[in-house]
């Protein structure tokens, strides 16, 4: 089992639960969550055995008692810290959005650009040059952080921030990095993702064209 798709699915299942919880509705079956979240009944119920997780066949589980295992699995008391490399378009949204809370306790605390001009922008966060780089990493004591800069500069700014600390890295330059084995990388390709869908969709309709 590839245990980060494992925390990728427990992290969508307790979405899914906060959408039911919403709903108002209290309990809810392996095979209702399974459709909700794209896997089958059989994944939800070996997922939740991984964290110790019992359901009754004939009344399924409690979404709040669900919440709270999840909750105590993910959530810490206080709030974590991550930066942001790169202020071009995809790294303005991400500094916008929601505040600057990208998760659960997950909070944007300073970006950073090589342009001058962006440095003195007001994106409702402070963007800094490179070199305080190591200020801010240990002040603000961060291990993670997001590149979206152009491909050209991922690799450069991976290395700087693998020599300054960061151990978990989310990656959207379409460019897959190099890091030591105790560096945790995430590479997220918009473009290979969104051709993929389009490859798959295009294959379905070839399926359904056929007679």
């Amino acid at each position: 089992m590839s245990h980060k798709n494992y925390i990728k699915r427990l992290l969508l299942y307790r979405l899914c639960l906060l959408r039911f919880k919403e709903l108002g509705f209290k309990k809810v079956f392996s095979h209702t969550l399974g459709n909700e979240a794209g896997v089958s009944a059989e994944q939800v119920r070996k997922d939740f055995s991984q964290c110790e997780i019992s359901g009754n066949k004939k009344a399924g589980y409690n979404i709040e008692s669900l919440l709270i295992t999840l909750n105590e699995k993910f959530i810490r008391s206080e709030v974590r810290n991550i930066i942001l490399i790169g202020m071009g378009n995809m790294g303005r949204a991400i500094a916008n959005y929601n505040n600057h809370y990208i998760g659960t306790n997950v909070f944007i605390v300073a970006a950073f650009d090589i342009d001058p001009s962006k440095q003195n922008q007001k994106y409702g966060i402070q963007v800094f040059s490179l070199d305080k780089l190591s200020a801010v990493i240990q002040g603000f004591k961060v291990n993670t952080a997001i590149i979206a800069t152009p491909a050209i500069s991922a690799q450069n700014v991976c290395n700087q921030l693998v020599e300054n600390g960061i151990k978990g890295i989310l990656n959207l330059a379409p460019l897959i990095l190099k890091a030591p084995k105790d560096v945790i990388i995430s590479n997220v390709n918009l473009s290979a993702e969104i051709e993929a869908i389009i490859y798959y969709l295009n294959g379905r309709k070839d399926e359904l064209d056929v007679e």
